[in-house]
């Protein structure tokens, strides 16, 4: 679950550092050099890696078989993160229309595709790429060992109620005889006590006589 963790967090990182440096057409806009981070060219990042943290608390209390289906959630998530670094590497100018648009007020592939003069890119898209292969390992893993992992701790299983004997919780016993319930006509016994106790004055006499 710690790597779960860890992996989340750098995935987080990866969003908030910089991919792309543009230079466009200084005519065009205020500035000619722009810098496109994550949250840019791969919004979708900080969502999947608070997904990953999500799952992360979900293995803590999950069974075996829920486990699987988490691996399964788990590998997906590193192929859409790896998708979405790929995605953004094909077309870097694309991935940062927005930016670009709001830099200049032009709008549309065409147009904003003649704006850009160079793209550089860092070091963050591969080292995204990376940690969403890692993210895919790590789903593997939960599927393969998962069934192996211990149970989940006794108070997330469910509550069985059982009724307390006569005499175990005196507060429910008088609650009962407020409410005109007689709290020991359903102990085992308590009907074949009463009846021993109860005689046939009859019986006594016709014995003596």
């Amino acid at each position: 679950m710690l790597a779960g963790v860890v992996l989340s967090a750098l995935t987080i990182l990866t969003w908030t550092g910089q991919w792309f440096s543009l230079t466009i057409d200084g005519s065009a806009a205020t500035q000619s050099h722009l810098s496109a981070a994550g949250d840019v060219a791969a919004p979708a990042l900080v969502t999947l890696a608070l997904a990953g943290l999500a799952l992360v608390g979900a293995l803590a209390i999950a069974g075996p078989m829920i486990r699987y289906v988490l691996g399964a959630v788990q590998a997906l998530l590193g192929v859409t993160i790896v998708l979405s670094a790929v995605s953004a590497l094909r077309d870097p100018v694309a991935a940062s229309a927005s930016l670009i648009t709001e830099a200049t007020g032009v709008s549309g592939a065409g147009p904003i595709a003649a704006l850009v003069r160079s793209v550089s890119v860092t070091a963050w898209p591969a080292i995204t790429i990376v940690v969403g292969a890692l993210v895919v390992i790590l789903g593997l893993f939960l599927l393969f060992t998962g069934r192996f992992w211990p149970v989940s701790s006794r108070k997330y299983q469910a509550v069985r109620l059982e009724r307390q004997a006569v005499g175990e919780n005196p507060a429910a016993d008088w609650d009962s005889l407020s409410n005109g319930t007689d709290p020991t006509t359903d102990v085992p016994g308590a009907a074949e006590t009463d009846r021993a106790g109860t005689t046939d004055p009859t019986s006594d006499d016709s014995t003596s006589r």
